[in-house]
C-alpha cells in the first residue's frame, strides 16, 4: 500500500491476525502469555485500536518473526499515527468515514453502485454542498469541511496512478433533482467529463432493467499488494461496514457484474446522460 494512516493500520492487522493463526494460538493465549487482555490482542488484530510499537514489537517476538518484519511492522505502527490530509477537517468528516478515504487512496481498484445519488468522487460542489445541507444536523463550517474533503478526493482520479475506477449509477439517480436543473445540468456534465479521464467507466442502470443482484450502494476496494485483501465498503446516515472476508467480496463481485450486464453499455449510458442535459437546458 502507498501508506495512508488506515492503509498501515490494516496492514498491521492482517499480519499480526495472521501470525497468531499461523501459531494456532487464541486471543486470550496470546494476551494471557504477555500479560495483556484477550481484548487488547483482539482489537490490535481488528484495527478498532492504535497499535503501538512496543506492543508490535512484543507481539513479534513472542511469534518468533524475523528481525526484519519486526522492524517493518513497528515502523508502520509509528506512520499509522500520522493523520491524513482529510483529518484536518474535524467534524465535517466522521470518523468512520476517515478510515474509508485511507484505504480509497491507496486503492488501486475502485468498484461502485449508486442507487440514490451520483458518486462523490464526480460530484460538483453544488451538488455536494446539497446533499450535506438537506437534513444535516451540522454547523455551516462543518458543511464547508465537508464538501472541502469531498472535492479534494476527487484528485485521485487524474493522479499518474489513479485506480481504474468502474461506477454502476441507478437511473434514479441521474434523474432526481438535487437542487435545481442547473445544479443538474451542471452535475451531469460533470458526469460525463469525468468519464473520459483514462480508467473511469461509468454505466447508468435504466428504470426497465428489470431484477438486479443490489439491495442498495456499496463500494469494493481492490489493492495492489497481494497481502491487502479487497474490501467491501456499505455506509449509512450514522455508521458504516467493512466486509472483507471471502465470501463477502466474491458476492459482492457476483452482485457487481451482474449490475454491469443489466446496466447500459458505457456508451449508451453517455447518451441517455446527455439527454437528461438536453432536457435541463431547455
Amino acid at each position: 500500500m502507498a501508506g495512508t494512516p488506515p492503509a498501515r493500520r490494516r496492514r498491521i492487522s492482517i499480519a499480526l491476525t495472521k501470525l497468531r493463526e499461523n501459531s494456532a494460538l487464541t486471543c486470550a493465549q496470546v494476551g494471557q502469555a504477555l500479560d495483556w487482555s484477550g481484548s487488547k490482542v483482539n482489537r490490535m488484530e481488528t484495527g478498532s485500536g492504535r497499535v503501538q510499537p512496543s506492543d508490535v514489537d512484543a507481539l513479534c517476538r513472542f511469534y518468533g518473526t524475523s528481525d526484519e518484519l519486526r522492524e517493518f511492522l513497528k515502523s508502520l505502527a509509528r506512520e499509522a499515527k500520522t493523520r491524513g490530509w482529510w483529518q484536518v477537517h474535524g467534524a465535517g468528516v466522521p470518523e468512520w468515514f476517515n478510515i474509508y478515504i485511507g484505504l480509497e487512496q491507496d486503492a488501486s481498484t475502485l468498484r461502485q453502485y449508486q442507487c440514490e445519488v451520483l458518486p462523490g468522487l464526480m460530484q460538483t460542489e453544488a451538488y455536494a454542498r446539497e446533499l450535506h445541507t438537506t437534513g444535516a444536523h451540522m454547523s455551516a463550517e462543518d458543511i464547508d469541511r465537508a464538501v472541502r474533503v469531498r472535492l479534494e478526493r476527487q484528485a485521485m482520479l487524474t493522479r499518474p496512478d489513479a485506480p481504474e475506477a468502474w461506477f454502476v449509477v441507478n437511473e434514479g439517480a441521474v434523474r432526481n433533482v438535487i437542487g435545481d436543473r442547473e445544479v443538474m445540468r451542471e452535475q451531469l456534465e460533470r458526469i460525463l467529463e469525468t468519464t473520459e479521464l483514462p480508467g473511469v467507466t461509468l454505466q447508468v442502470l435504466p428504470f426497465d432493467s428489470g431484477t438486479y443482484p443490489a439491495t442498495g450502494s456499496f463500494t469494493m476496494l481492490g489493492f495492489p499488494a497481494p497481502e491487502d485483501p479487497d474490501l467491501v465498503y456499505r455506509d449509512g446516515i450514522t455508521d458504516a461496514v467493512y466486509l472483507e472476508g471471502e465470501h463477502h467480496v466474491r458476492e459482492y463481485t457476483r452482485a457487481f457484474d451482474g449490475l454491469r450486464a443489466a446496466a447500459l453499455s458505457p456508451q449508451r449510458s453517455a447518451r441517455l446522460i446527455q439527454s437528461v442535459v438536453k432536457e435541463y437546458s431547455k
